[in-house]
Formats: structure tokens, C-alpha cells, sequence
């Protein structure tokens, strides 16, 4: 978990998508999330819009577990191994999101119905391309070190006050804040990992294409996220101000 260790080239592509990221982990949504003054009518959407990412993350890394073959690369054999590991540990997530969901009034029913903009949809998309018709490390490099390494940071944040936590109930507190905290505080080991496996599969010395297609891979992934949150943003700056709440009236 420190970028020293890594090749240079590795070194490098991690501090070219650095602003990327930081557009993401660092949002005033998030900023807001963590002092709990977002409105109640916001957190549903971004409730409702980041569902198919986390309901299908499993299916993620199961298409790319599809791409290895036992003893062809070490590379392979070190995604395998990790893939299988981790798609188990995937499974209860989307109980977890539906949980916290619940305890702003939105059901499994809403969540499936995606009544949300475009914009919200279009990382869930991308995701799914990039899982079923790009190479591994191309993947990879998208899902688990981009998607899961900004979230784990992201997570982070909005825990870093106990203000958020604060402001549901206590007796459903720990049920709705779940997800959150079990992403605070052992995801950001995965995109590390992730990392790890995307250099064994790219060698010491990767060509210059390689390099330039793990860049955009992984800066498409930011991008798509700082979409959704701009567009949820857009929605919060429209409320009149009387139609605004707190978590805690929400």
C-alpha cells in the first residue's frame, strides 16, 4: 500500500490520474454526505442511481474471472485466485446498500426501477463494457483499483465525522450505515491489490499502448463517477429552500 514499491511506469500512471480522482473522493457531495446536510430528496437519488453498480459488482469480476486460464500467466493465476476470493466477499454488499436505501423511504422496488437521469446510469454501463469486452487488466484497472479504490477513499471521508452517523435513529444507526463503514475500512487494501495484479500482468516494461489504454481506462472510470455526482449536485442546487432537509428529517 505504498506507490514507492510499485514500477516506475506504475508510479507514473497513479500520479497521471491523480487529478481525476481527486475530482471524485474529494466532492462536495461527499463533503456534504459526511456533515449530513444533504437533502433527504438527493441521498435517494444517489441511492437509486448507484444501485446497479453495487448489485452488479460481482458480476463485474465474475466476467473477468472468465478471462483466466490456470498456469497461462502469473498474472492470471494471481487474478484468479483473488477474483474467486473477492466475489464472496461482494455477495452481501447489495443487502447492505439496500439497507441503508431503506432508511430514506426507498425500497428494493425503486431501486430496481431506475427512475433516475441518464447520467446516473452511465458508469453501471460503462462498468459492464469494460467487464465483458475489454482485456483483463484493462478491466480490472476500470473496476476494482478505479471504481473500488475512489470508493474505499470516498467512504473514508464521509466516516471521518461521526455526524452522518449521528443523524439516523439510533435503534436502525448501525444497519443503515453498514456499507459505509465496512467500505471505510478494508477497501482500501483491494485497489492496492488490484494494482499489484495489473503490474504482474503488464511486466516491468509495458508498452506505450498498454500504458495509454490503462490511463484512459481508469480516468473513464472517474469520469463516469464525477458525472453522477454533478448530476445529483444539480438537483440539490435546484431545491427551493424550503424543500430542503437534513438527514436527520429525512
Amino acid at each position: 500500500m505504498d506507490a514507492s514499491s510499485y514500477p516506475l511506469w506504475a508510479r507514473q500512471l497513479i500520479k497521471d490520474c491523480s487529478e481525476s480522482k481527486r475530482r471524485v473522493v474529494g466532492h462536495e457531495l461527499y463533503r456534504r454526505m459526511r456533515d449530513a446536510s444533504l437533502s433527504a430528496q438527493t441521498m435517494r437519488q444517489y441511492l437509486i442511481g448507484g444501485w446497479p453498480v453495487v448489485e452488479q459488482f460481482a458480476l463485474y469480476m465474475a466476467q473477468n474471472l472468465t478471462k483466466t486460464r490456470f498456469a497461462r500467466h502469473p498474472g492470471e493465476d494471481m487474478a484468479r485466485r483473488w477474483l474467486m476470493r473477492n466475489i464472496r466477499v461482494e455477495v452481501n454488499h447489495a443487502d447492505y446498500w439496500l439497507n441503508w436505501s431503506q432508511a430514506y423511504g426507498v425500497s428494493l422496488e425503486d431501486l430496481k426501477a431506475q427512475q433516475v437521469p441518464a447520467e446516473l446510469q452511465a458508469l453501471s454501463h460503462w462498468c459492464w463494457q469494460t467487464s465483458s469486452s475489454d482485456s483483463l487488466i484493462i478491466a480490472i484497472a476500470a473496476t476494482n483499483y478505479a471504481v473500488e479504490g475512489a470508493t474505499g477513499e470516498w467512504s473514508a471521508l464521509v466516516c471521518s465525522s461521526g455526524a452522518y452517523a449521528a443523524a439516523f435513529p439510533e435503534e436502525g444507526r448501525k444497519r443503515a450505515m453498514k456499507w459505509l463503514k465496512m467500505h471505510a475500512q478494508y477497501d482500501d487494501s483491494h485497489p492496492w491489490e488490484a494494482l499489484e495484479i495489473i503490474c504482474t500482468l503488464a511486466g516491468n516494461d509495458p508498452s506505450a499502448t498498454l500504458r495509454s489504454d490503462l490511463r484512459q481506462a481508469i480516468c473513464k472510470s472517474y469520469d463516469y463517477m464525477h458525472l453522477f455526482l454533478e448530476r445529483c449536485m444539480q438537483q440539490e442546487q435546484r431545491l427551493p429552500g424550503r424543500g430542503r432537509m437534513a438527514l436527520s428529517e429525512g
